[in-house]
């Protein structure tokens, strides 16, 4: 079983606003080769951090007045929600332990 969800335009405002904890939303497309390399990595670190952050994939093309309203200008984006609030974004490609640092960073 996956530890990462979908999230849409319909479901935002609980799923992530609303979350009793920090989410991880990757913004990603179909057509996007980064996004491909990208998603085996956040589905591993959705599993080490399955404590501590809920993860959530949007596709910007089933979705994208979401994307417009967090300025999503480039995919892959790994966007931090804490509180309600976009905490941070990191955009395009990162091998994982570079993630893993920025996820512990935004954590501490």
């Amino acid at each position: 079983m996956s530890a990462v969800g979908n999230v849409t335009e319909d479901s935002f405002a609980t799923e992530v606003l609303g979350a009793d904890r920090p989410v991880l939303v990757d913004f990603w497309a179909e057509w996007c080769g980064p996004c491909r390399m990208v998603s085996p990595i956040v589905e591993e670190l959705a599993g080490e951090f399955s404590e501590r952050l809920k993860v959530l994939k949007l596709n910007v093309d089933e979705n994208p007045q979401i994307a417009s309203t967090y300025g999503i200008m480039s995919i892959p984006t790994l966007a931090v929600f804490e509180q309600g609030r976009l905490k941070d974004r990191i955009v395009g490609y990162r091998p994982k332990n570079q993630l893993r640092q920025e996820l512990e960073r935004n954590l501490a």
